[in-house]
């Protein structure tokens, strides 16, 4: 009687377990419900805040006309917007911007010294935007500042777990963690008490027959051994054939730098051409590594990225940092848009890297053959972290010569090889291997 007592108690603690489950799990749901609403509720409120002037048209407008020279809460070429109405009259505004160097002529003290600020900056005329229109833009640069959330781990990215109330999925695991630990003890439990039920009854229970192990009967098996040590001698022999092969072959590889650049952002989004950054591949064995100055040449007025930019992996935030760390090492003070003169190494590390017996010129390829650097280096327009795309590896290397054929338009280098061999060779179009590519003078000497 005890037993049949114990399990029962057994099962009413398992019922009680999958009760409090399920009760966790339908209060964490309508946490979830109610903070959902509480935000759509926070995001109706700040749509519905008045404004002095549309600030939609405010902001295209800014984007239009001022974004090139101003930023609304930091210096750029320009001064910051954001405050402008605080520190002079809309007359004396509308004023400067229909005409700024009439009043600068003029010798008015405020528009003389802004003018001398910003190096003797001028600013264009704008005089064909309205009285309202000015009003727009006015009633976007002197929003608040929006306060950034607090920047996660690893680049902005969300984690995992429950935000917000309720709770978190971690409990909920150790819930169900200790509902299948609790159905293991009843099914030992009952398997127990049928065991002891049997032996009391008198029932004899099946004992199972010692069978000749696997291992013996495998080894009194001369043939098996024979196929079996073969296929083990031919499959090791393969493994150590495939590892040599892969010895210095670092495809796929991707380190992180010091300032993480977005080849997606620059090449891919604002289709910055590959040589204006690699301008050395034009004529230089090697791409060479962008000097800061070339990035400087866009951010010295590009300190923070657009809201569209950021990702679900990356946020604005993080980009933003990340610039920070540009300005750092070229001592780039953007308060006063001027070099501070304290400058700081980058330590950038090499991706791809061919053997010092491997000879490989990027101009005979970008210049001469007019070959896409995303033949060799994939999409590169579309990875945020760049990888080695390619193996790099000489039956690579040779497989392109055997399928690319040389591009003649224009090209006056190649001109009468390209038609005593056209004439050999019987054809009209002359491969990179039919003009001496697998040569091995040309790669190793």
């Amino acid at each position: 009687m005890k037993k049949v007592k114990f399990r029962h108690s057994t099962s009413r603690l398992l019922l009680l377990s999958v009760v409090f489950l399920l009760s966790f799990t339908n209060y964490n749901f309508a946490q979830e419900d109610q903070a959902s609403a509480g935000d759509e509720q926070a995001t109706e409120a700040v749509a519905a805040e008045p404004g002095s002037g549309d600030v939609a048209n405010g902001k295209a407008l800014f984007n239009s006309l001022c974004a090139a020279c101003h930023k609304p809460y930091s210096k750029s070429i320009g001064p910051a917007l954001n405050g402008v109405s605080d520190r002079r009259s809309r007359s004396w505004i509308e004023s400067w911007i229909y005409n700024s160097a009439e009043m600068i002529a003029s010798g008015d003290a405020q528009a003389v010294a802004i003018y001398e600020e910003y190096n003797k900056t001028a600013m264009p005329a704008f005089p064909l935007l309205t009285e309202a229109e000015i009003g727009d833009i006015l009633a976007y640069v002197e929003q608040p500042k929006p306060t950034a959330p607090p920047a996660l781990a690893g680049g902005g990215a969300t984690d995992g777990g429950a935000s917000g109330g309720g709770v978190s999925n971690n409990v909920i695991l150790m819930i169900l963690a200790f509902v299948l630990v609790m159905l293991l003890l009843v099914l030992f439990l009952v398997n127990k008490t049928l065991r002891n039920f049997a032996t009391v009854s008198g029932v004899v229970l099946p004992v199972k027959e010692k069978r000749k192990p696997l291992y013996k009967s495998f080894v009194e098996n001369q043939f098996l051994v024979l196929v079996t040590a073969i296929i083990v001698l031919l499959a090791s022999g393969y493994m150590v054939y495939g590892f040599f092969m892969q010895v210095g072959i670092d495809q796929g590889y991707q380190p992180i730098q010091p300032i993480h650049y977005s080849h997606r952002i620059h090449a891919g989004d604002n289709q910055i051409e590959c040589k204006y950054c690699h301008s050395s591949a034009r004529t230089s064995k090697h791409s060479g590594i962008p000097s800061l100055n070339v990035c400087m040449n866009c951010h010295k007025s590009i300190g923070e990225v657009a809201e569209s930019t950021a990702t679900e992996e990356y946020s604005k935030e993080f980009y933003d940092k990340e610039i920070k760390k540009l300005y750092e090492a070229t001592g780039w003070d953007p308060a006063n848009q001027a070099y501070t003169g304290e400058t700081k190494p980058v330590k950038w590390i090499r991706i791809h890297n061919l053997p010092d017996f491997a000879y490989f010129n990027h101009s005979q390829h970008v210049t001469v053959a007019g070959i896409e650097c995303q033949k060799c280096h994939g999409p590169i327009q579309e990875m945020e972290i760049v990888y080695q795309d390619a193996p790099l590896t000489m039956g690579w290397c040779i497989n392109c010569h055997r399928e690319t054929n040389v591009k003649m338009a224009g090209n006056e280098y190649y001109e009468k090889i390209h038609e005593e061999l056209s004439k050999k060779y019987g054809v009209e179009e002359l491969t990179a291997a039919q003009l001496g590519g697998l040569e091995c003078g040309k790669c190793h000497y």
